[in-house]
């Protein structure tokens, strides 16, 4: 009766993973470019970002070359699957590119990518905001 009872209680604070799309699980089980860069290197960029509504909080941090392309990327995420999720793909997307090239990605091309539905599509905003504070 106690493992039925202990059973039970656990299928309740087990996240629904099997609501989400692969992409989604994928980039959630496997994260990508956890961790973070000294924020006091002058060649790292961090973007803090937040969502009140919901409590995702989002740090992504860039390192960036003397030719201004994006050696790396690091993020550190406090939040749901999709938040975590879509600073991942971030990450994954922007490593490799020129400033310009990262300020020109789109939320709607995360939240596309990782399949998000409507009520997550904020996740894939606050990893753009997250990036676009990085850049400045």
């Amino acid at each position: 009766i106690v493992i039925k009872n202990l059973l039970k209680v656990r299928s309740f604070s087990v996240p629904q993973l099997c609501n989400y799309h692969k992409n989604v699980v994928d980039h959630y089980e496997n994260p990508r470019n956890v961790g973070a860069f000294d924020k006091n290197d002058v060649n790292v960029g961090t973007g803090l970002v937040g969502a009140p509504a919901c409590g995702d909080v989002m740090k992504l941090q860039i390192k960036v070359d003397d030719k201004g392309k994006i050696i790396d990327a690091k993020f550190k995420t406090f939040g749901c699957g999709s938040a975590i999720a879509s600073s991942s793909l971030a990450t994954e997307w922007i490593k490799g590119k020129s400033l310009e090239e990262a300020s020109r990605l789109k939320n709607s091309d995360i939240a596309q990518e990782l399949c998000l539905p409507p009520v997550k599509i904020h996740c894939s905003i606050l990893a753009e905001d997250a990036i676009k504070a990085a850049l400045k």
